[in-house]
């Protein structure tokens, strides 16, 4: 929908905010901390987050959604997006960090549908809500961004962990394209695919309480957490955050939180 056919509502304008997998871990600390900052916040997630609410009812929207059915999700995000007032804006922000973990094994001992599933969620899903966002937002004359929840996982391969890897690897190559494309637009948006380093989250529980037998990088992820080398969600969210304020945005459209200046 082109901006010249969006009427102004007479609001303060206000930063929006898109985040994914926010019922739980680093998602959760992103919502709770953007909607402290006064921004405007829809989260999808597979069920909502009632420690969220605010005494602002126009802060938070939830959408209890299914990212496995990536198709539909982009397409009602499309919708969502298209349907904004650009004179309610300051800015428009979508963080892709909803991900599917198959139990660590060999790929040769995967379950098929559980690996299936964590493509959808973490490659599919991604991909296909950046082109519904790039789409209904083209005509917005904001600050338009993605910021994209990747892993070191994507740029060094690990045993036991394929489709993880693989994921996070395209996660962050098509981030990579999508800069490239939208450098040549007018307002294009900016991109960033950020890995936020080592988090004391539910995946990482699943990572170190694995069958050593079949994972054989058990014992180093159960050191990061008897040695006390994981950050706490509140506190990567911090970082992910900072970066995500800085004024060079997407200048590198795949970057690491440990390599802040």
């Amino acid at each position: 929908m082109p901006y010249a056919g969006r009427m102004s509502s007479q609001k303060t304008p206000r930063h929006i905010g898109i985040v994914t997998g926010a019922s739980r871990g680093l998602g959760l600390a992103i919502a709770r901390q953007l909607l402290d900052r006064g921004w405007r916040l829809l989260t999808l997630s597979r069920k909502p987050e009632r420690s969220l609410a605010r005494g602002d009812a126009e802060a938070l929207e939830q959408w209890a959604i299914d990212l496995a059915r990536p198709v539909e999700a982009a397409a009602r995000l499309q919708d969502w997006v298209a349907a904004l007032r650009a004179d309610d804006l300051a800015s428009l922000t979508l963080i892709n960090n909803a991900a599917g973990l198959a139990p660590p094994a060999p790929l040769r001992h995967s379950d098929a549908a559980q690996t299936s599933l964590a493509l959808r969620v973490g490659l599919e899903a991604p991909l296909l809500l950046s082109a519904a966002f790039l789409r209904a937002s083209r005509g917005l004359p904001v600050p338009r961004r993605i910021l994209n929840i990747s892993s070191g996982l994507g740029r060094s391969a690990m045993a036991g962990a394929a489709a993880y890897c693989a994921t996070k690897a395209g996660m962050d190559h098509f981030s990579r394209a999508v800069a490239l494309e939208e450098a040549g637009e007018p307002n294009g948006a900016r991109i960033v695919s950020l890995a936020p380093g080592v988090i004391d989250t539910d995946m990482q529980l699943q990572l170190r309480s694995a069958d050593p037998v079949a994972f054989a990088e058990h014992a180093r992820f159960a050191a990061l957490k008897s040695e006390g080398r994981l950050d706490s969600a509140e506190t990567a969210a911090r970082k992910v955050l900072a970066w995500l304020d800085r004024s060079d945005f997407g200048h590198d459209p795949v970057a690491d939180v440990r390599d802040a200046a």
